[in-house]
C-alpha cells in the first residue's frame, strides 16, 4: 500500500492534472491513497481573500471571483461542459459565499481555516473527477472525518488515538475497491469545524495516513528533482541528496527547509516508513529517499532561507538582569500566542528572538509583552541557516547585508540579516 502526495505545483493547471493521472495509472495494481494540495498559489490567494474579508475591503469580491475563475478555467480544459464536476465545484465554493455574507468572526485564525481550506476541497474533487474520467476507479474522501484535531486553528494538534481509529477502521475497505483521493493540510474538530495543520501541511497529512495504515512508503511529488542543498530559485549549482537520514531531514525541516513540512518525519520514523521526494515531471527519476539508515553526504553546505522574519528584543523595565523567571514568563506568552521561535539569544539585560511574521499573532504578542517588558523589534528581515558550513560560507552569504544577529555552532550557523 502506497501513499502519494501531490503538491500545489503539480496540480497548478490542466496539464499538471493530466500528468498526475498518468503517474497514478502506473500504480493502479497497488493499493493507493492520494493526498492533494490546493492548486498552484490558491492558498496564497485564499489568504489574501481572508484578510480582505476580515478588513471588509472593497476588492474582496474581485479576489474571490479571480479564485473561482482560475479553477473553472482548468475545468473547461479537462471536462465536457455538462460534466457534473462543474456543479460539485460550484457547490463547494458556496461555503465561501455563505461565510463572506456574514460579519467577520472575532477569531482570525478560525476564519482563516474555514476559508483557506476550500482550496484543498476543490482541488481534490477535480483530481478525483479527472481520474474517474480516465478510467481510474477512485473514491473521494473528506479528510476532516478521519484526521481529528483539537481547536488550535492554523496549527491543529492531531488527536492520534481517535485519528488512528478512524483511519484504520474506514480506509482499508475503500482501498480494496480502488484509489482513495483526499485533501492535505486539513483536519476536523469534534464540533465539526475545519482546522489546518500549518502551511505546507499536506506532507504531514500523507505521513499521518501512512503511519496509521502501515504503508510501504510515502512519495511526495515536487517540482524539483529531490531534496537539494539549497533553493534552486535563489542559488545556482545546487546539488541533490540521493539519501538522507530521518534525523538530518528533521534538522533541515526544523530550520525551515520548505520542501517538507516539519512534522512529516516523526510519524514515518516511528513506523520505519521511508519518504521519497520525487519530481512529478520525471516519475522514473530516483529523487531523494529519507529513511532510517539514510547516508548523509554533504558536498556543499545546506542553505535554508526564511523571509519575512521579525527580530524582537525584550528587556526588563528596571534594567535588572534577564533571569530564568523572566524567560519562563516570556516563553509562556510566545506559546499562548502560537509564535514559534526560530533563533534565540540571551544577554545580561535582554532576550532576543527571531520568528516568522504573522500580523495578528505578532500584534497580540507585542501587546502582552509590553505590559511587563521593554520591547524593540525589526520586521522584514531574513534568516539564513547554514548546515555543515565550510570555511568562508557564512561570510560569503552575508556579504552586502546588515547582520543583526549571528549564532554559530559546530554544525549550524544562523544569521538574521536586513
Amino acid at each position: 500500500m502506497f501513499v502519494f502526495k501531490f503538491g500545489g505545483a503539480s496540480v497548478k493547471d490542466a496539464s499538471g492534472i493530466i500528468n498526475l493521472a498518468s503517474v497514478v495509472k502506473k500504480y493502479t495494481g497497488n493499493q493507493l491513497l492520494i493526498v492533494v494540495s490546493a492548486m498552484g498559489k490558491t492558498t496564497n490567494a485564499l489568504e489574501t481573500l481572508t484578510r480582505a474579508y476580515v478588513d471588509q475591503t472593497d476588492n474582496m469580491h474581485l479576489i474571490y471571483d479571480g479564485i473561482k475563475q482560475y479553477h473553472f478555467d482548468i475545468l473547461e480544459e479537462l471536462f465536457d461542459p455538462k460534466h457534473p464536476v462543474f456543479d460539485d465545484i460550484a457547490n463547494t465554493f458556496v461555503e465561501i459565499d455563505w461565510m463572506i455574507e456574514d460579519e467577520p468572526h472575532d477569531d482570525y485564525d478560525f476564519i482563516y481555516d474555514q476559508l483557506v481550506s476550500i482550496g484543498e476541497l476543490v482541488s481534490s474533487r477535480i483530481v478525483s473527477a479527472y481520474l474517474a474520467k480516465e478510467g481510474v476507479t477512485n473514491q473521494w474522501l473528506d479528510v476532516r472525518g478521519y484526521i481529528h484535531t483539537d481547536n488550535t486553528y492554523r496549527e491543529g494538534v492531531v488527536q492520534w488515538d481517535k485519528t488512528r481509529d478512524s483511519i484504520s477502521k474506514g480506509i482499508p475497505l475503500l482501498l480494496e475497491k480502488g484509489v482513495v483521493v483526499t485533501q492535505g493540510f486539513l483536519g476536523g474538530t469534534s464540533e465539526n469545524f475545519t482546522t489546518t495543520l500549518g502551511r505546507e501541511g499536506s506532507d504531514y497529512t500523507a505521513s499521518i495516513f501512512a503511519a496509521c495504515l502501515g504503508a510501504e512508503s510515502v512519495t511526495t511529488w515536487k517540482d524539483v528533482p529531490g531534496i537539494l542543498n539549497a533553493d534552486p530559485k535563489l542559488f545556482a549549482d545546487t546539488v541533490k541528496f540521493d539519501e538522507l537520514s530521518y534525523s538530518e531531514a528533521i534538522e533541515m525541516t526544523y530550520y525551515g527547509a520548505s520542501v517538507i513540512h516539519p512534522k512529516t518525519i516523526k510519524p514515518l520514523q516511528n513506523t520505519h516508513i521511508p519518504l521519497l521526494v520525487k519530481p512529478f515531471t520525471d516519475p522514473s527519476a530516483s529523487g531523494t529517499v529519507i529513511k532510517e539508515n539514510g547516508v548523509n553526504r554533504f558536498e556543499k553546505p545546506v542553505i535554508i532561507m526564511k523571509q519575512n522574519q521579525v527580530l524582537l528584543s525584550v528587556s526588563s523595565k528596571d534594567y535588572s538582569f534577564i533571569t530564568e523567571n523572566h524567560l519562563s514568563d516570556i516563553f509562556k506568552l510566545f506559546a499562548q500566542n502560537q509564535v514559534k521561535i526560530n533563533v534565540m539569544q540571551t544577554s545580561a539585560l535582554s532576550f532576543s528572538v527571531c520568528f516568522d511574521f504573522y500580523e495578528e499573532r505578532f500584534e497580540k504578542l507585542l501587546q502582552t509583552l509590553q505590559q511587563d517588558f521593554k520591547v524593540k523589534y525589526n520586521t522584514g528581515l531574513s534568516l539564513i541557516t547554514i548546515r555543515h558550513h565550510a570555511d568562508g560560507a557564512v561570510k560569503e552569504l552575508v556579504a552586502g547585508k546588515t547582520v543583526l544577529l549571528e549564532q554559530i555552532s559546530r554544525n549550524t550557523a544562523q544569521v538574521v540579516v536586513r
